[in-house]
């Protein structure tokens, strides 16, 4: 294999990590935000971790779930246990960081949501109902309407 051969193949994984990075983003969209971010996290490190595949020759990487998963298979050599302390090494980074982030945003968030004032609660024991605001629309003439909306005119345009 030249080095050619090797960055082709990396980017060939890159290009399918990534799409499977996109397919994990869009089956965790639903979840909560603080289960989901995580869960986001953890792909991205498993997907993108790489480790060394020969220690006398630290020049050839390979994504390190790819030579844990073989190694497991197939029973090939002792690269396992350089691939997880590899990939745990990354997780911790990666969450270490991840908190750094949620320690900073949360307060921020908060002081946002202060800022920005109390929420008015629905008032749902006063509100109308929709029979209600259908019968008020029903008991004012088409006309009335229309002159409304087009503030005179008789040639009704939509707002772009």
């Amino acid at each position: 294999m030249n080095e050619n051969d090797y960055l082709l193949a990396w980017g060939v994984y890159v290009a399918a990590a990534l799409g499977c990075l996109l397919v994990w983003f869009r089956m965790t969209r639903w979840m909560w935000r603080y289960l989901r971010e995580p869960l986001r996290l953890l792909a991205a490190v498993l997907l993108f971790s790489p480790t060394v595949v020969n220690p006398s020759n630290e020049e050839i990487l390979a994504p390190s779930i790819a030579i844990t998963a073989l190694d497991l298979l197939l029973d090939a050599g002792n690269g396992i246990w350089r691939a997880v302390a590899d990939l745990s090494m990354y997780g911790l980074i990666a969450f270490a960081l991840y908190m750094l982030f949620v320690a900073i945003r949360w307060p921020l968030a908060r002081w946002w949501k202060n800022r920005q004032g109390p929420q008015a609660e629905p008032d749902d024991a006063n509100a109308p109902t929709l029979r209600e605001i259908m019968q008020r629309e029903n008991e004012e003439p088409a006309e009335s309407l229309y002159e409304r909306a087009s503030g005179g005119r008789m040639r009704v345009e939509p707002r772009l």
